[in-house]
C-alpha cells in the first residue's frame, strides 16, 4: 500500500508527503519539476518525474507501487497569470485531472484527496466563507480548481470513487528549513525578494472598511495544511466517511498590514511599505472557516503570523 502525490516535489506537495510519511503512510513522488525541486523529495522517496498528462506514465507508476489513494496537489496555481493563458491553465488542470482520474479508474485506485483552491468562490458577498457559500470563479485558474472538484464528484457516481476536496486561500510558511515557497506571485516571497535586493515591499490599498484600511485574508502555515491531507488520506484509506470539500481557514484572517508588521520584526529589516492604489476587485475581507476540517481533519492553525514569517525567512535564507 502507497498514495502517491502528485506534485510532489512542488512547495506544498512535499510538506504533503513529509506529512504522508510522519503519518506512517508509505509515498510515491509524481512531478514534472516544471517548479518543483527534486531535491524537495527525501531520497527515500520513490520519485517519477513526469507530468499527469502522461496517462501511460501515470498508470504505470500506479501498478510499479502497488499505489491505494492519490493527494492530487499537480496543477497550474497562478491565478494572475491563468487569466493570460486560460488554455494552458485548463489543460494543466482539467485535461491533467481527468487523465491522472482515467488511470486511477482503469487500476482499480478509487481514493483520491484533491488540493483545491478557495478561488473556487470568487468574491463572495459574505464575510466568512463555508462550503456550501456558492461558487462563483473569477479567473481560469479558480475554474478549473472547480471543474476539478466536479471531476471527483462525478467520478464517485461513475466508478465508486471515495474523495474529498480541500480549499485554502494563501498558503505561507515552511515545514522544513530546506523546503521554500520559489513562487514569483506570492506575497511572502515577493516581500522577502523585495527587502534583499534593497527595495520597499508595497501595499495595495489603506482606504478599505477593516481595522487597519488594509485587505484582510486567510493566510495558513504550509506544514497545517498539509498535515490535514495527510489525515485525509489516512480517513479515506480506512474507509471513514468525509465530506466532498472542506475549508482550511483560520476563521477571523490577518491583515496585509499586519503582515508587513510581522516581516520587519521577523526579519529584522525595518521598513515601511509604500501604499499603492488599490488593485480592481479586491475586497475588503474574505475569510473561510475551518470548523468543519477541525472536526473531520484534526485541522487548526497550529503557527502563529510571527512563526509564519519566521519560518518562511529562514528557508528562504538558506538558498541566499
Amino acid at each position: 500500500m502507497s498514495w502517491l502525490v502528485t506534485g510532489g516535489a512542488g512547495y506544498i506537495g512535499s510538506h504533503v508527503v513529509r506529512a504522508l510519511r510522519a503519518a506512517g503512510i508509505e509515498t510515491v513522488a509524481l512531478d514534472d519539476l516544471s517548479s518543483g525541486f527534486r531535491a524537495f523529495v527525501p531520497e527515500d522517496v520513490p520519485f517519477v518525474e513526469g507530468t499527469i498528462l502522461d496517462g501511460e506514465l501515470v498508470a504505470r507508476t500506479l501498478r510499479d507501487h502497488a499505489v491505494t489513494g492519490v493527494v492530487h496537489v499537480a496543477g497550474f496555481k497562478y491565478a494572475g497569470v491563468s487569466v493570460e493563458r486560460p488554455l494552458h491553465t485548463y489543460e494543466q488542470n482539467v485535461t491533467g485531472t481527468a487523465t491522472l482520474l482515467r488511470a486511477m479508474a482503469e487500476n482499480g485506485v478509487t481514493k483520491a484527496v484533491f488540493s483545491s483552491s478557495a478561488a473556487v468562490y470568487g468574491t463572495p458577498d459574505v464575510e466568512t466563507v463555508v462550503e456550501d457559500t456558492p461558487k462563483a470563479p473569477e479567473s481560469p485558474y479558480g475554474e478549473s480548481k472547480l471543474i476539478g472538484e466536479w471531476l471527483l464528484r462525478d467520478m464517485e457516481v461513475a466508478a465508486g470513487f471515495t474523495t474529498t476536496s480541500l480549499r485554502y486561500f494563501n498558503v505561507v510558511g515552511s515545514g522544513e528549513p530546506d523546503l521554500y515557497d520559489a513562487s514569483p506571485h506570492n506575497l511572502f516571497p515577493l516581500v522577502f525578494d523585495a527587502l534583499l535586493a534593497g527595495r520597499t515591499p508595497r501595499i495595495n490599498g489603506d482606504d478599505y472598511a477593516t481595522p487597519d484600511g488594509t485587505c484582510v485574508r486567510d493566510y495558513i502555515h504550509v506544514a497545517d495544511l498539509a498535515h490535514s491531507h495527510a489525515v485525509a488520506a489516512r480517513k479515506l484509506e480506512a474507509g471513514e466517511p468525509l465530506q466532498r470539500a472542506y475549508n482550511l481557514g483560520s476563521g477571523d484572517g490577518v491583515s496585509v498590514r499586519q503582515i508587513m508588521d510581522a516581516m520587519a520584526s521577523g526579519t529584522g529589516i525595518a521598513f515601511e511599505p509604500e501604499v499603492a492604489p488599490r488593485r480592481p476587485g479586491d475586497p475588503a475581507r474574505i475569510v473561510a472557516t475551518g470548523e468543519a476540517a477541525a472536526r473531520d481533519l484534526e485541522w487548526a492553525m497550529r503557527h502563529s503570523l510571527d512563526e509564519m514569517v519566521t519560518s518562511a525567512w529562514e528557508a528562504r535564507r538558506r538558498i541566499g
